[in-house]
Order: structure tokens, then sequence, then C-alpha cells
């Protein structure tokens, strides 16, 4: 198994237009706006894997470095603490779970961060990057 890492950030109010967001649409693989569900990530083009990690550790670690460049604009103080995020993350990516998190910031936008295990459990698509998934 290998962990690929996604980012968007945009206007919040553009998650409203799930055209864009299902698999489903024509309008899916060109749609910036991230996936309804954190699998259908795998299913966008390679192009928007931000990095790709063997270590869940190293996934989470990454979550971390995007929240970190995220934090001063939050709209809301951190209701988790970011040690916690990370320490979850890492044992939900261990266990093939994915880690997914999104954040309302100042001024309407809306920040997520989310790592995606591949293969994934919940959806069949096969690894952007056709990466072998022993």
């Amino acid at each position: 198994m290998h962990w690929h890492a996604y980012q968007w950030t945009g206007p919040g109010a553009e998650r409203g237009e799930e055209a864009g967001r299902r698999p489903s649409s024509p309008d899916f693989p060109s749609s910036l706006l991230p996936p309804m569900r954190t699998g259908d990530w795998l299913a966008k083009p390679a192009s928007r894997i931000a990095a790709t990690f063997d270590e869940p550790g190293r996934a989470a670690g990454w979550m971390a470095a995007e929240y970190a460049k995220a934090r001063d604009a939050l709209l809301r103080p951190e209701g988790v603490p970011l040690e916690e995020r990370v320490e979850t993350a890492a044992d939900l990516l261990a266990r093939g779970v994915d880690a997914q998190w999104g954040e309302w910031l100042q001024g309407g936008r809306f920040a997520t961060i989310g790592v995606v295990c591949c293969p994934n459990r919940h959806v069949t698509h096969p690894c952007p990057i056709r990466r072998p998934s022993g």
C-alpha cells in the first residue's frame, strides 16, 4: 500500500457544485473541486497528486505541514490540537483508512487536506500513477 496526498483551497461556496465533485459527471476530471468521497481523488488526473508516500507517518506529517500553512487564516480557533490530528491520521492511514481535514478559512474560503490509501478499500479506482499495490 502507498498513500497519495491531495489539497484544495478555494471559495467555500463552490463546494455546493456537486456535479464537478462526482466521478459520474463529465466535468469531474477537469474540476478543481475536491470530490464528495475522499477515495474518489484517485479518479482525478495524476497531476492533482501533491505527494505520494510509502509510510503513513510521513503522509500525516505532510498533512501537518499543509495545515500549518493555513493555520493563520482559520476562521475559528482549532477545535482539535494539531498533534492529536497527526497522531490520529497516522493511525488511520496505517490501518487503510483515508484521512481528510476540512477547515473554514477567513473570507469564506475552505481548505481540504487529504491523504488517500492506494489501493483503496472503498472505491475501485486504479492507482492514478499506475504504481503497483504490493
